[in-house]
């Protein structure tokens, strides 16, 4: 009888395994933390917004700067959030931890039909285009907006068949345009705002936030409000197409 030893396992499953138990005593910590620390007992869903905001602001810095000890870190305060939350679901009655994974891997798989069969299984080839991968994603998210319009109406954001249906109201203002005309090329939209004269020969990102520095400051000195000024020019937009 041949004896498996850690190296005869493949690395893929030592790694799925070690995965495997981190997670359970990560979750397990929260679980204690919950139940005996009073701060951390004290946690809301709304109390905790504030602290995911700033985590994912943390995260990007970690990014931005490339050292990887600190995405590694921020990750996990990223991933505290998420268990977190679904530790409080799961109080609850509502859904615990093992629910958000498996609906996200569910959802993965339903959007990349360029990858996976409706099973989960992998395709025996890969064949799709940038573009058609997108395409694909963008219609398989409509077809469940608007299962999810059926179930449960929700008044005052884009219709299902929206190209702008599914951008958070919550989010910044510039990333909240950046979206809005991304969606809008996409879908071939053609009554986008003229840029602005003086980002016209804009060539880089530096060159790029000067001028946004420069917008912001100009409404600064009038008495306006430039993240207002953005957001409802954004909701115009999207209202207008």
């Amino acid at each position: 009888m041949t004896r498996l030893t850690t190296n005869s396992v493949p690395a893929a499953d030592r790694r799925a395994a070690s995965t495997q138990l981190e997670m359970a005593r990560l979750v397990g910590v929260v679980a204690a933390l919950r139940e005996h620390c009073p701060w951390t007992g004290a946690l809301t869903h709304d109390s905790l917004t504030t602290y995911l905001l700033e985590e994912s602001y943390e995260l990007i810095e970690a990014i931005e700067t490339g050292h990887s000890d600190q995405i590694s870190g921020e990750l996990g305060d990223i991933l505290l959030q998420v268990v977190l939350h679904a530790r409080l679901a799961q109080e609850s009655g509502q859904f615990d931890v093992a629910d958000v994974a498996r609906g996200l891997s569910d959802k993965m798989i339903r959007r990349s039909p360029h990858v996976f069969h409706p099973d989960g299984t992998l395709q025996s080839s890969f064949p799709a285009t940038i573009e058609e991968i997108e395409a694909s994603w963008e219609r398989v998210k409509a077809e469940e907006r608007a299962a999810e319009e059926l179930a449960i109406p929700v008044v005052g954001i884009a219709q299902p068949d929206s190209p702008f249906a599914g951008i958070p109201r919550s989010l910044p203002a510039l990333a909240m345009a950046q979206k809005s005309l991304e969606r809008a090329a996409r879908a071939g939209l053609g009554a986008v705002p003229p840029a602005v004269h003086l980002a016209e020969h804009v060539e880089t990102e530096d060159e790029l936030g000067k001028v946004l520095f420069g917008v912001v400051q100009a409404a600064q000195e009038r008495g306006l409000d430039a993240e207002r000024a953005l957001r409802l020019a954004v909701l115009s937009f999207q209202a207008e197409n």
